[in-house]
């Protein structure tokens, strides 16, 4: 599939849909700050249950951020003024005066906290349907090592899942790393789910370079089989299925593969404001679970991979706020992933914002 598409200049947030705030590991006794679809957002525990709560970082009074106040047992203090805030953001004492304001009160969020991620809806919270969150089960599951971290990255977030969607990069952005010359060669398999939203890219290597991310961590020496999995559940989480064997071994489709090596590669993509994205990055093993040597190699070279990105999004993100007026991108068959997803991401913006019309007039 070869053509032409305008180039988009900012993807549409999609509301009225779960997105990744932070690792479940971030989150404690102190308030931790983060912007979500341009909604600043106050993240702690409570100390009554270490259930995750989530209002919305401005004080009713002065605006000022809750995060720069602290907290009081369950409740938030507002550090300009002191108004005080319970776990459902409603105000329960204002300085100088014992009544309290019908008004005085700030957004509450749903929130899921589920595979060691915490998830946070951002829209009408009567549509939050916690059975709607996406899995990602290996992160908290004990048969499997983890590593990760979470990156910023200047730039639109659709930038970021075109990105992931296009493995072929991997080549040229990646070598040295986890990219050889099979990736960009191999032709790719796509399918689309439009009503569940999700988008399934395959990239099934059978006779391939063994590159330093795999070489090292699995102790293989010579060619391989390598499959590339890839799931993504629109608007947030990017699932890569990736099994690795000797050359000639080929993997079971049920992932039953005695003589492979299984890495579950997540990513939660995160839109923070219009040009600003979270890059949350996991890496999961079912192989050398013990061996800290694998845990801290693996760690390291996936943050560098990442950084590689962080860098090129960047600098593509530049250069497109410099582009003329009606620039033609072209799209080739590497892009059918990520075409799919910017059709799934504007349609889910569109059914946001409809909702969001309808529930004005009432």
């Amino acid at each position: 599939m070869t053509g032409v598409t305008t180039l988009a200049r900012m993807t549409a947030f999609a509301r009225n849909q779960w997105y990744v705030a932070a690792y479940g590991r971030e989150i404690g006794r102190e308030l931790l700050g983060r912007t979500i679809l341009n909604e600043p957002i106050a993240f702690y525990r409570a100390e009554s249950d270490d259930t995750v709560i989530a209002l919305a970082d401005r004080c009713v009074h002065r605006r000022y951020p809750l995060t720069a106040g602290r907290l009081d047992g369950d409740t938030v203090v507002c550090g300009y003024h002191g108004f005080t805030y319970d776990t459902g953001g409603t105000c329960v004492f204002v300085p100088g005066q014992k009544r309290v304001p019908r008004t005085a009160r700030v957004p509450s969020y749903p929130v899921v906290e589920q595979d060691s991620l915490v998830w946070v809806w951002i829209g009408d919270p009567a549509l939050a349907d916690p059975r709607s969150v996406p899995r990602a089960p290996w992160l908290a599951d004990p048969r499997w090592t983890t590593v990760g971290g979470m990156e910023p990255i200047d730039a639109d977030y659709g930038l970021l899942v075109d990105n992931l969607l296009d493995l072929s990069h991997e080549t040229y952005l990646h070598s040295g790393y986890i990219g050889t010359a099979e990736v960009a060669e191999t032709p790719i398999t796509t399918e689309v789910d439009e009503g569940a939203g999700v988008v399934r890219v395959s990239r099934h290597m059978d006779d391939a370079e063994c590159p330093p991310f795999y070489a090292r961590s699995t102790g293989i020496d010579g060619r391989i089989t390598r499959w590339q999995d890839i799931e993504y559940h629109a608007p947030c989480l990017y699932l890569l299925h990736s099994r690795i064997a000797p050359a000639g071994v080929l993997p079971r489709p049920d992932g039953s593969d005695p003589d492979a090596f299984h890495v579950e590669i997540t990513y939660a993509i995160t839109p923070s404001t219009d040009r600003h994205v979270y890059d949350f990055w996991a890496v999961s093993r079912d192989f050398a679970q013990d061996d800290e040597e694998v845990t801290t190699f693996l760690h390291d070279l996936n943050r560098t991979v990442v950084l590689q990105d962080v860098a090129a999004l960047n600098l593509l993100q530049k250069a497109l706020e410099t582009e003329r007026e009606g620039y033609q991108e072209l799209s080739i068959n590497i892009d059918t992933g990520g075409l799919a997803a910017r059709r799934i991401l504007a349609r889910l913006a569109a059914e946001g914002e409809r909702t969001a019309a309808v529930a004005a007039t009432k």
